[in-house]
Order: C-alpha cells, then structure tokens, then sequence
C-alpha cells in the first residue's frame, strides 16, 4: 500500500444516498428513465439535487409509498403497474425503465427485481425494464452509478473482438476528447459504458479491455471480469498525472509505441502543467483534510498533493477496494493516514485539532465548519463537474482554490481596507 497508513472507523456517517446519482446518470441516457419506488423524502431528494421544475418533464420520478403501502394494508405490486402503465402512456419515448430501489421499498421487503421481470414479460420488448437498490442504508452516492452498471452488464451481447470499453459516466465533451486520443493513438474501436442511448449495450468478451475512468465501480467491474473483460490497471484520470498513467495502461495494453505515445500526449501535458501554474502558486503548502463521502478522495488528494504541493493530513474514504486502488496508493507520500469509513464526530474533532486550511466534505458538513472559519469544498460538485483529462487539469485545480480565494476576500482584515 506504498507509503500510506490504513485506519479503520466505524460510527455515525454522513453521506447522500445512491439515490443522488439519477441526477448524473439521466442526462447521460436521454431514452432512459428512473422510477425510484420510494417515499416523499426520496422525492424531495432528487428534486432538490436535480434542480429541475415538475414542469421541464425530468426523465425521473418517484412511485411514491404511502402509509397504506407500508403498512402492507394495500398491494405494492398492483399499484406499480398501475404507476408504470401510466408512465409510458403518458412517455412513450422511454426505451428503458430503471426501477430503483430505496430504503422504504427495501424495508418492507418488495421484491422489485420480480417486478421487472413480470414488466418485461408483460411489455413484450417495446420498453426493457431493470431494477438496482439505490438505498442509502449501507452505501454511499456514487454506488448508485455502480449499482445501475451492473443492472446492465447481463444485458451486455457477446463479442470477440478487440475493443477498449470507458467505464464510468464522463461528460460528453470529456468523453469524445479521450476518444480522439485514443484514435491518435491507434485504438480505433473504442466503446463507453454507460453508452449515450439506453438501447446501445456495448458488446463485451475476452478481447475487451477495461479502463475505468471512476473509482466507485467496483461491483461493475467485477461483473465485467466475470464476463470475460480484462481491467486494465492504472491509476484514474485526474490531473495530469494520472490521466497518462490511465491512457499510458491502455496504450501498452494495446501495444502503442512510446513515441506515438509520447508525440501524441506531450504537448497536452505540457500545456496543462502551464495553466497548472497560477493554481499551484495559491495551493502549495496548504492543508487538505478529506473527509469520506464520493470515494474519489484517494485519486483526488494524489492529484492535489502531486501537481499542486498541498500537504495531506489525512484521507477519508467511504470504502477502500485495495485492488482498483493500487496504482493510486502507490503514488501517495510517506505516512498519509487513510481512514476507511466514517466516525464523523471524531473526524470533526481531529478537523478542529489539525485546522486545514481547506477541507473536502459532505454539503451537511459544510457549512458548520464554514461556520468556524474554515474552509470547505462540497465533495458532491466535483461528481457533477468536467474534471477528467489532461486537459481538466487547471479547472479541477481552480475547483480546490475558489474556496481559499473567497476566505481571503472575507477576511476580516482585507474587508476593513476596501
């Protein structure tokens, strides 16, 4: 595990549900839509976290459960179908229908992968329809994008031919730049999952090869191993550095020369380090404490303390999978405290102790520790923002220094000379 130092705690935690991850996974699917089978709280959730109106028709809603549904005094069943039927008159441009799961449904026992299959039989392939637990019980948000991959990999045709298949929702922009490279590069066939359209399943087989451009997958990818997939080991595509050890993986996987490598990623490199300059300037040496909640901490406290000299006091993960992380641990410095899962009231307390100069957390948490004059960056925004490539490399940096630049400005004492 390189240098890093591995501690364990167990406690009160606080963390979105997966049920967050609709927001992010509906505009990657526009012929999709999410039906979470759950409560008014699960709605108002999604509502909130979407920041979209009932009105601008959001492909996602909520079967409500009502008192009588709990109480098992009316059938679940029934009035899901009823739900559904009307969802689909009401859309039908809907090709596949999630039924997502949360803590009510789960709670009283309904069995929403039956549900799926009695839909699909009785829709006759006009709408496929899958199931996953978005509950917020046992996980944290971004397992909800784990939890709707892996729904989909049965679904995944055979192949024998050779491709390299991008795992994980990137932005569109994002995604046709890692595209373009790979070309560049000689990797003509290249598939992402999730694809754009619900109905365009990438083939998968002994030939494909794995690159996973999000940390949180680890259900997904051991269901892609299963089916034959090779993951390809890399560190993920965060900064700079880590976006070349992620191409450089597929690169040797697929038997790239270094100097087509080189050629192709080199002036990219050296422009990104460039806009990194000004940002590394108001980041070194600062203190960063993060706290565990996306699971993209380890990746993004390598990126910080690699490319953007700020000090590491410790590391929070909501789930540690050593294997997918190897690659980032390695690149971590001596002695990093890494602490997998969560005691939030001692992590506030050692917060308070060591006094960060910013720390990475939870919207819940945010603003009492801004409260007490400290710094923070909402670890949800960084789920919903470009951050991926080479080329993201100064505005994922600009990300971390916007909260530092708005505490100067609040400064007490720089306020009483304006």
């Amino acid at each position: 595990m390189g240098g890093a130092t591995l501690l364990k705690e167990s406690g009160p935690r606080e963390v979105f549900c997966g049920l967050t991850s609709i927001v992010w996974l509906h505009r990657r699917m526009p012929d999709a839509f999410f039906l979470v089978v759950g409560s008014r709280t699960c709605a108002h959730l999604i509502q909130s976290a979407a920041g979209v109106m009932i009105f601008a028709e959001p492909r996602f809603g909520t079967a409500i459960l009502e008192e009588r549904d709990l109480a098992g005094l009316a059938d679940a069943h029934d009035e899901l179908d009823r739900v559904v039927k009307d969802l689909l008159a009401r859309r039908p441009e809907i090709r596949t229908l999630f039924l997502v799961g949360s803590c009510p449904s789960e709670v009283i026992k309904l069995d929403l992968a039956r549900v799926a299959e009695r839909l699909n039989g009785s829709l006759t392939g006009g709408v496929r329809v899958v199931n996953y637990s978005g509950s917020g019980i046992e996980t944290t948000f971004t397992q909800g994008e784990d939890g709707a991959l892996k729904a989909l990999v049965p679904l995944m045709p055979e192949s024998n031919e050779e491709q390299l298949l991008l795992v994980g929702t990137l932005a569109n922009s994002v995604e046709d730049r890692f595209i373009t490279l790979f070309n560049r590069l000689g990797i003509k066939n290249v598939a992402s999952f999730p694809p754009r359209q619900s109905t365009d399943i990438p083939p998968i087989g002994p030939r494909t090869k794995v690159l996973l451009a999000q940390p949180y997958l680890g259900d997904t990818a051991r269901a892609l191993k299963d089916k034959g997939a090779e993951i390809l080991k890399a560190p993920f595509p965060l900064g700079v550095e880590g976006s070349k050890g992620w191409m450089e993986a597929a690169a040797k996987s697929f038997g790239v020369q270094d100097s087509l490598f080189t050629s192709t990623v080199e002036p990219l490199i050296i422009r990104a380090r460039k806009a990194l300059e000004p940002f590394r300037e108001k980041l070194s040496g600062k203190l960063l404490f993060l706290l565990p909640e996306s699971q993209l901490e380890i990746p993004l406290a390598r990126f910080l303390h690699q490319e953007c000299g700020m000090k590491l006091i410790e590391v929070g993960t909501p789930y540690l999978n050593r294997e997918m992380m190897n690659e980032e641990l390695e690149l971590l410095p001596e002695g990093t405290r890494i602490v997998e899962g969560q005691h939030v009231e001692k992590q506030l307390d050692r917060i308070r102790q060591e006094q960060p100069d910013l720390v990475v957390c939870g919207m819940g948490l945010a603003n009492p520790l801004e409260a007490e004059g400290i710094s923070t960056k909402w670890s949800i925004e960084l789920v919903f923002s470009p951050i991926h490539g080479i080329d993201q490399a100064a505005d994922l940096a600009e990300l971390f220094s916007r909260p530092l630049h708005r505490r100067n400005l609040l400064n007490p004492k720089v306020l009483s000379q304006v």
